[in-house]
């Protein structure tokens, strides 16, 4: 029983098994200044970038810094932005169409014949063909924040295909900052109690 006891707390808390304290590494609750490392991915990086500094700094909870060793953490990841056009062709039909015909033709030796004719015919033919063309921008981002002991601490993987009033690659920076605000904000508040 004391064993099945024991596997069950080295599977419900790992740091049990290997001595670590679950908080032995600073959490995101005591993060205030991060440096932004430069993203990889593709050539617009260094703007998507550049955009989640813009919105991390407007959020007015971190200080964002340039000097890597006066940060608490650091953000890494990779970026990607396409800008394409997708095509959709499709095309309907719809026929109908009948036909009837008949005959009948008599001669005799006299020269008197008779000669009957009967023909009907009809149909319905209609065909629709559409092409549209649409200019897409697709931007995603991968984060995550790593402490100064080298462990991740926080992650994330936005997308955006745009929003109403912003392009693609704003609306990753938006979402990024934002789900990073949110989550500080509830580590501050469970470290405070």
């Amino acid at each position: 029983m004391r064993l099945r006891i024991l596997t069950l707390l080295l599977l419900a808390c790992p740091w049990f098994a290997v001595g670590i304290e679950p908080e032995a590494a600073p959490g995101l609750s005591r993060v205030k200044r991060i440096f932004i490392e430069p993203l990889g991915g593709g050539s617009e990086s260094a703007q998507m970038r550049d955009m989640i500094i813009a919105a991390l700094q407007n959020s007015k909870i971190f200080l964002i810094t340039d000097n890597v060793d006066r940060a608490d953490a650091v953000l890494r990841g990779s970026s990607d932005d396409k800008v394409f056009t997708d095509e959709h062709n499709s095309s309907e039909s719809i026929g109908l169409h009948a036909s009837s015909g008949g005959g009948s033709s008599s001669n005799n030796a006299t020269g008197i014949g008779t000669s009957s004719h009967q023909n009907a015919g009809g149909g319905i033919t209609d065909s629709e063909t559409s092409h549209i063309r649409e200019r897409r921008h697709e931007a995603s981002a991968s984060i995550r924040l790593i402490d100064s002991n080298g462990d991740v601490i926080w992650s994330t993987t936005q997308e955006s295909t745009g929003g109403k009033f912003r392009g693609a690659m704003a609306d990753v920076a938006d979402k990024i900052a934002r789900q990073l605000v949110d989550d500080t904000r509830k580590a501050r508040i469970a470290a405070a109690r």
